[in-house]
């Protein structure tokens, strides 16, 4: 009676601290990252993103965000704990010091013949002989012989005076905090206590990791379906232009895997009258072209459908069921595309190199698809290679405004960006148009855009020069500055209904053989991860070169300075090719924003290897021109495709009679890369 109800009692304690263990920790850790997430505002505050409701902290928008399976799982175990308290404060039992006096129900300091007499009347009442029940008999045994014992034998009222118990020093009891119906394995209940083993012990861990091998084998880590992947590699292409980029992007299994419902035919047909215009079908045969068009896969027309009701924001064209679908594809969208950049950087070359025009033409797709502004707009117009695809992503912005201001000779958004304040809102106001609410936004989105400044370098860490073969070290600072001030921001997009932070990607290649020697993605959204980063690949770079430790500390130092200002480290290794001169060139192009990419110009001089191992000559130099924005170098346009080409295109004639040979692959290693996510 007395072990038994003791570790049934402590049962509902025992289950409390195992829950309280992890979740008081995780409840306060999730709670202080809630609050540093609110201490500021990186996103957007203009009129249209307001108007957007992305940013919205409606009652509904706090319960949809709060409404998380996490977040209820949490809200559940805090409930249970909570009535686990209430429980064990009302039904906690009290363990009463074992009293003899009390027991027989006398007071201290009876006579002999009262105690007999008590004795007497309580085995009248609870000896087996008079009561059958098993709990009479066990508290008879238990206290009511024990007490009269302890009072009346001479030894047992001596241990009992000594230690408080007849029998003398009680042992320490070991017990397990379970309910007395699961110790009992005898009878029908014998069951549970093995069942609850062995499911917990074998078919839990049986089925997480059935669950787990399932989803491994149809997923990558970046949650991509490796059928995908394998789509994305038979169709990417070197001389893939950017205007078929998306022919590509939408043969992605997870479009595929969305169901065409007849009732969608009768609205895609609607809308492709919206979007024909950018679905780059030969006018002179159009009705051909629109018959070859609906002849494709019915999953493959919807996809590029819906993903061009995202570039020419006719959204609110779609039925509702329609508009889940269009969801669903855009909150796909910025991994497949990562993926897809990945798959057009994957060493294809005999030389170990990825492909830079594939590349670039991804990342002109993700920047339309966030920003919400057709292909056709990159067409290049005027004096900007880019179109008027950047002024478009500027609120309150058409085609119209950017003729209006290009007859006063603002013609680039490079040139309406490096204007002073005055001269803009000026601009905007009597030219434009804009009322002073819609300059206002035009300037608050400005001064949310990055400008990038590029500071690369190649040696040969402890050598004088650049020989052929030789591991060559690439140091790169990227830093980013915007007029309000933030180094991590959320991008302005209103027309995407999802959150996205800005990335980066890194690509030192060569324009001219289409090859791209290192690749890497940077985030300027993790400040303590580029810290940490940037720590220990200079304290490494140090050690090797066998600098001293104040050498190394102060360039540590400098480097988590840099890193706070809103710099980024990239860092990475290649084989130094075979002898002679390398143009290349450092592009940092943005996933989110038109127009904020960077390209510098680097020139690499390789001699030949000495065959006594001396080194002669200069290395490295780096071009003086630092562009902002990005420039075309040579542009052709297909003479099948009436369509853009990408501002980095060049001429494949060119790039068969530059290629050069004997390149080893390089391994990119970057001080922070950010993967999403």
């Amino acid at each position: 009676m007395g072990a038994s109800e003791e570790n049934s009692a402590l049962f509902p304690i025992f289950v409390l601290t195992i829950m309280a263990l992890p979740l008081v920790p995780y409840t306060i850790v999730k709670i202080l990252n809630t609050f540093s997430k609110k201490a500021m505002t990186i996103h957007c505050q203009c009129s249209v993103c307001s108007r957007s409701g992305k940013y919205r902290k409606s009652i509904f928008k706090r319960i949809s965000n709060f409404s998380t399976c996490s977040n209820l799982t949490l809200v559940l175990l805090w409930v249970v704990m909570v009535v686990l308290i209430y429980y064990i404060k009302h039904t906690s039992h009290e363990f009463k010091v074992f009293e003899p006096f009390s027991i027989l129900g006398l007071e201290h300091g009876a006579s002999d013949s009262d105690i007999k007499k008590a004795y007497r009347r309580l085995s009248i009442q609870y000896h087996p002989d008079k009561n059958p029940d098993p709990e009479a008999h066990d508290y008879f045994v238990e206290f009511i012989s024990k007490a009269y014992q302890a009072l009346t034998d001479p030894v047992s009222r001596e241990n009992f005076e000594k230690y408080g118990h007849p029998d003398g020093r009680q042992g320490l009891q070991m017990g397990i905090a379970l309910p007395p119906f699961l110790l009992n394995i005898d009878g029908a209940s014998g069951g549970i206590l093995l069942l609850g083993i062995v499911g917990v012990c074998i078919l839990l861990p049986l089925v997480l990791a059935v669950i787990y091998l399932s989803r491994s084998a149809k997923y990558t880590g970046n949650y991509v379906m490796h059928q995908t992947l394998s789509a994305y590699y038979y169709f990417m292409k070197p001389s893939l232009a950017p205007s078929k980029v998306l022919g590509v992007f939408i043969k992605a299994a997870e479009f595929m895997e969305i169901p065409v419902r007849r009732s969608d035919g009768e609205p895609l047909q609607k809308l492709f009258m919206l979007v024909r215009s950018e679905l780059n079908l030969d006018l002179k045969n159009i009705r051909q072209e629109q018959a070859k068009f609906w002849k494709q896969h019915p999953a493959l027309v919807k996809a590029e459908l819906l993903i061009q009701a995202q570039l020419t924001r006719e959204s609110k064209a779609l039925t509702p069921a329609l508009l889940r679908d269009f969801r669903r594809m855009l909150e796909l969208s910025p991994r497949l595309l990562e993926e897809l950049v990945k798959m057009a950087l994957l060493p294809r070359t005999a030389q170990g190199h990825g492909w830079l025009r594939p590349a670039i033409g991804v990342v002109e797709l993700s920047q339309n698809i966030i920003q919400a502004v057709p292909l056709s707009a990159r067409k290049v117009a005027g004096g900007s290679s880019e179109g008027v695809a950047p002024f478009l992503q500027l609120p309150h912005f058409s085609e119209a405004i950017v003729k209006k201001i290009a007859r006063k000779k603002v013609r680039t958004f490079q040139e309406l960006r490096d204007m002073t304040l005055e001269d803009r809102v000026e601009l905007l106001t009597q030219v434009a148009g804009l009322s002073s609410t819609e300059t206002k936004d035009v300037e608050m989105v400005l001064e949310m855009m990055p400008s990038l400044t590029v500071d690369i370098t190649c040696e040969t860490e402890g050598e004088e020069g650049i020989q052929e073969g030789d591991v060559v070290t690439m140091h790169v600072w990227i830093t980013l500055k915007r007029g309000s001030g933030l180094v991590a921001a959320l991008p302005h997009a209103p027309y995407y209904p999802f959150f996205k932070e800005e990335s980066f990607w890194l690509l030192l290649a060569d324009p001219v053989s289409n090859d791209v020697w290192i690749s890497q993605k940077v985030s300027f959204m993790d400040e303590v991860v580029a810290i940490t980063a940037a720590s220990k690949a200079i304290q490494e770079l140090k050690e090797v070169s066998g600098a001293s430790l104040k050498e190394t500390n102060a360039s540590v130092r400098e480097a988590v300075e840099s890193v706070k200002s809103g710099s980024r480290l990239v860092m990475g290794k290649f084989q130094a090719p075979a002898e002679g001169n390398y143009n290349l060139t450092a592009f940092c192009l943005c996933d989110s924003w038109i127009g904020c990419d960077k390209k510098t110009n680097l020139k690499i001089k390789i001699l030949k290897r000495s065959r006594a191992g001396t080194r002669t000559g200069a290395l490295t130099e780096e071009g003086a021109g630092m562009e902002e924005g990005i420039e075309e170098e040579e542009q052709e346009e297909e003479d099948e495709y009436d369509d853009y080409e990408s501002e980095y295109s060049e001429d494949e004639e060119d790039e068969k009679d530059s290629k050069r040979n004997g390149v080893v692959p390089a391994v990119g290693a970057a001080a922070e890369s950010s993967d999403n996510e």
